[in-house]
């Protein structure tokens, strides 16, 4: 008995080819392309207020443009001219004469009521990103917000310190809520250590997650690991 024989699949057509080819350009190519646009333009924005703030004749841009004759705009000269005068300022003011010489700039700026209070704040938050480095926002997690049973991935910053804690109880945790896509904005709050509960996804794939509004996840095993963290939270309420 002759078997009968199976139909070929269907040949996809010409234009059904050229289409998945240029899906598949487009989702190699537009990252790339973002990240190159981002890193242009901030770089552009840099030397937008670096370069006015140059005397003319120090000015880098200038000297190249009067040297060669040439109306050019080289970009990135901002960033490099930024970049070797903070070398410069954090190698004068290590010396002797350059913290006398900041102390006294500070006593004049801190005696001007108004700036007094900006300069102490940026300074405070300079400091401290600075001092703590790569212990910002080193560990993602879950609350409940805005209400209970209503999950949001924020960021544990650190241990509630001085007169939070001492308000409100040492067994507090800030935790920075972003929102969705601009994760540079969003909350702080103050939570028990017991209503937060820690991911073992890395930050970096906790800011996908966010800014890509739940469409980009993590690996398997960290969607399963919060899942089940989740529901024994949950069972235990």
């Amino acid at each position: 008995m002759q078997l009968p024989e199976h139909p070929h699949p269907p040949k996809r057509g010409f234009l059904a080819a050229l289409r998945n080819n240029f899906f598949t350009g487009v989702v190699v190519i537009a990252p790339i392309a973002v990240t190159i646009w981002l890193v242009w333009t901030l770089i552009g924005w840099i030397d937008s207020w670096v370069l006015p703030f140059i005397p003319a004749r120090y000015n880098p841009l200038l000297l190249i443009q009067q040297y060669t004759g040439l109306e050019v705009d080289i970009r990135g000269l901002g960033v490099a001219t930024f970049l070797i005068f903070a070398v410069i300022v954090g190698w004068v003011a290590k010396g002797l004469i350059g913290r006398s010489l900041i102390r006294y700039a500070e006593s004049l700026v801190l005696s001007i009521p108004l700036v007094r209070s900006v300069y102490s704040g940026l300074k405070q938050i300079v400091e401290t990103v600075l001092a703590q480095g790569e212990q910002n926002f080193d560990r993602a997690c879950m609350v409940e917000y805005p209400r209970q049973g209503i999950w949001a991935i924020a960021f544990i910053s650190t241990k509630a310190k001085g007169e939070v804690a001492a308000k409100l109880g040492d067994d507090l945790v800030s935790v920075f809520l972003p929102t969705t896509p601009n994760p540079t904005s969003g909350f702080l709050l103050f939570l028990p250590r017991k209503d937060v509960i820690e991911l073992d996804m890395t930050v970096e794939d906790a800011a996908k997650l966010i800014i890509s509004a739940g469409l980009v996840y993590p690996n398997g095993k960290d969607t399963k690991e919060a899942a089940e963290a989740l529901a024994a939270s949950q069972t235990a309420k």
